[in-house]
């Protein structure tokens, strides 16, 4: 990963950066700046009631936006078993959780990834990525890096070399609370 370095200053400056998932490559910023979720928002063409996807290296990470209190021994065993690894859980919110991350929902959708270069760019970062697939809203998915220079490649800062984990499909979504599956992976 010979430009991480690269990448993790773009995300510090607000920018808004391409990097391989499980499945398919993945844009994020840093969520906390809402400049950066804003230039993100319009270079998908995502509307913002939607809400975006928190990953990160670990659970640690997601502690400052997840309201665990809300969930009970048997619902959190049941998300621990499945991190890390492609699956997104949809859990309520801490207060003060920014509406330009949740859009409608008193919810977020966050996830613990497997895959080793996000792991490492989420600990160099300090914190969890915003990750929404890596293509204009429509579009096909970007899988490799030159499917996201073609697509994004003008509009994105730094993109982070390396592959996608080899899944088919994008992660699965699931709510925290229900079990209930939102989309399957």
């Amino acid at each position: 990963m010979e430009n991480l370095s690269q990448v993790v200053a773009a995300l510090r400056q607000q920018d808004v950066i391409a990097y391989p998932t499980e499945a398919v490559f993945g844009v994020g910023c840093d969520p906390d700046s809402e400049t950066a979720v804003n230039k993100l928002l319009a270079l998908k063409q995502r509307p913002i009631e939607k809400g975006l996807i928190l990953i990160a290296a670990n659970y640690e990470q997601l502690a400052p936006y997840i309201d665990d209190s809300a969930l009970s021994e048997e619902q959190k065993a049941r998300i621990f078993a499945s991190w890390p690894g492609p699956v997104t859980w949809v859990m309520p919110t801490k207060p003060g959780v920014p509406r330009f991350l949740t859009g409608q929902f008193d919810t977020i959708a966050v996830r613990v990834t497997d895959h080793p270069q996000v792991q490492q760019l989420c600990l160099a970062f300090g914190k969890p990525l915003t990750s929404t697939s890596a293509n204009l809203t429509g579009q096909e998915p970007g899988r490799t890096v030159a499917d996201v220079e073609a697509q994004l490649g003008n509009q994105l800062s730094a993109i982070l070399q390396g592959e996608t984990a080899g899944r088919n499909n994008p992660s699965e979504i699931r709510d925290a609370i229900t079990g209930n599956i939102f989309r399957q992976g």
